[in-house]
C-alpha cells in the first residue's frame, strides 16, 4: 500500500540511515540501481536505460547498472524515502512526488507558468530556481541532482465518459492528477474534483470510473494505452511542463573515486539535450497515436489559455502562502521569467 510521506517524518526516517548507507560495492565495481514506475516503453525510462547504458560503458564496466521499470522495485510515491535510506541508488521522481518533501517543487504548476510556451518555462527549470530546488535536495535530502531536468512534456486533460470541446466540460468531473497541492487547486479552479492515484494503478482505476478523467501528457497516456481503459477525449492546453528529477544518492556518489563522479555528471550533461529533443519527439507522436486510437482532440486557443492565466493571477499570492513555498523561490521565479 503506497504511504503518505511528510518532510517531517523524513527527517525521523533519515536520522540514522544517512549515517550508514547500504551501498552495494564488490571489489572495484560499484552497483548502481535505478526505480522508476512507468512502463519500460515510456520515455523516460528509455532516457534512463540510455544514461545508464552509456555511464556502465564510459566507466569500463566499473560502474554495474540495473533498471526497475513498472513500480516493480518502488512506486515514485515511495522511491524518494527509499533512497534517502539507501535502499536504491538513483531515481527520476516527478515534482509533484518531490513536493512532500520539497515544498517549493510544486512551482511548476503556479498560475505564472499556466500554459507558457517551453522557452519560457525552461528559464525556470534551467534557471535560478531550478537550481534554488536542486540545492535543497541535496542539504535536506542528500540527493543529487545529475543536471538538467527531463522534460517529460506539457500536460493537458483526459476524459473517459465526457466530450471535451472547452474548459466548461470540465466542470463536475473527477479528475486524477499526479499529485502536489498545487494540482489539486487547479483542478478546482476549475470547478472538478482532484484525484490522486499512482501511475501504475490509472489503467485499472480509469476503467472501474475511480475518476473520469485525468491531466497527463500524450506519451504517458499513449504508453499505459489508455484508449483500452476508456480513454476517449482529449483537451489539449498545454497547461504546465511534467519534469522528473533525475537523482542520484549522495552517499552512493560520495562513495565512488573522483574520476567515476566526473563520469557520473559528465555524461548527463552530454546526453541531457537529445533527451529532451527525443521526449519532445515523443508527445509528438504520442498525440498521433492516440487520435488513430479515436481519441477525439481539441486544442484549446493561445488567447484563452492566456485568458485564464491572467484569471488565475489574483490568487497566486494566496496559493504561494497555502502550499508554504519559500518567498525567495517566488522571488527567483519573477526573476527567471522576468516579471520581478
Amino acid at each position: 500500500m503506497t504511504q503518505t510521506i511528510t518532510r517531517r517524518s523524513l527527517v525521523a526516517a533519515t536520522a540514522g540511515l544517512l549515517a550508514t548507507p547500504a551501498i552495494v560495492r564488490a571489489a572495484d565495481s560499484f552497483k548502481l540501481r535505478c526505480s522508476l514506475d512507468t512502463a519500460p516503453s515510456h520515455m523516460r525510462g528509455q532516457s534512463m536505460e540510455a544514461y545508464l547504458k552509456a555511464l556502465e560503458a564510459g566507466s569500463g564496466g566499473r560502474i554495474k547498472t540495473e533498471i526497475f521499470h513498472a513500480g516493480a522495485l518502488f512506486k515514485d510515491a515511495n522511491v524518494t524515502k527509499a533512497m534517502v535510506q539507501g535502499q536504491v541508488e538513483m531515481a527520476a521522481p516527478g515534482t509533484w512526488v518531490l513536493t512532500g518533501f520539497i515544498a517549493d517543487c510544486d512551482f511548476v504548476n503556479l498560475p505564472a507558468l499556466f500554459g507558457q510556451p517551453l522557452p519560457m518555462v525552461r528559464r525556470a527549470i534551467d534557471g535560478k530556481t531550478g537550481q534554488h530546488i536542486n540545492d535543497q535536495l541535496r542539504s535536506k535530502l542528500k540527493l543529487r541532482v545529475l543536471g538538467p531536468w527531463l522534460e517529460l512534456g506539457m500536460q493537458h486533460w483526459y476524459s473517459s465518459t465526457k466530450p471535451l470541446h472547452s474548459y466548461a466540460d470540465i466542470k463536475g468531473m473527477k479528475v486524477r492528477n499526479a499529485g502536489g497541492a498545487a494540482m489539486a487547486w487547479r483542478t478546482r479552479f476549475f470547478d472538478a474534483i482532484p484525484n490522486t492515484t499512482a501511475w501504475p494503478d490509472v489503467p485499472l482505476a480509469l476503467s472501474q470510473g475511480t475518476f473520469d478523467g485525468v491531466i497527463s501528457t500524450n506519451e504517458s497516456c499513449s504508453s499505459a494505452q489508455l484508449w483500452e481503459a476508456g480513454l476517449k477525449y482529449a483537451l489539449l492546453d498545454h497547461q504546465n511542463l511534467n519534469c522528473y528529477v533525475p537523482l542520484i544518492s549522495e552517499a552512493f556518489y560520495a562513495s565512488l573515486p573522483a574520476d567515476l563522479q566526473k563520469l557520473v555528471l559528465d555524461t548527463w550533461a552530454a546526453h541531457i539535450a537529445d533527451y529532451r529533443v527525443n521526449m519532445g519527439r515523443a508527445q509528438e507522436a504520442a498525440l498521433a497515436t492516440l487520435k488513430a486510437h479515436n481519441v477525439a482532440v481539441t486544442e484549446v486557443s493561445d488567447a484563452e489559455i492566456a485568458a485564464v492565466r491572467a484569471k488565475m493571477m489574483p490568487d497566486q499570492d494566496k496559493l504561494v502562502k497555502e502550499l508554504k513555498l519559500s518567498p525567495e523561490l517566488t522571488k527567483l521565479l519573477g526573476a527567471d521569467l522576468g516579471t520581478a
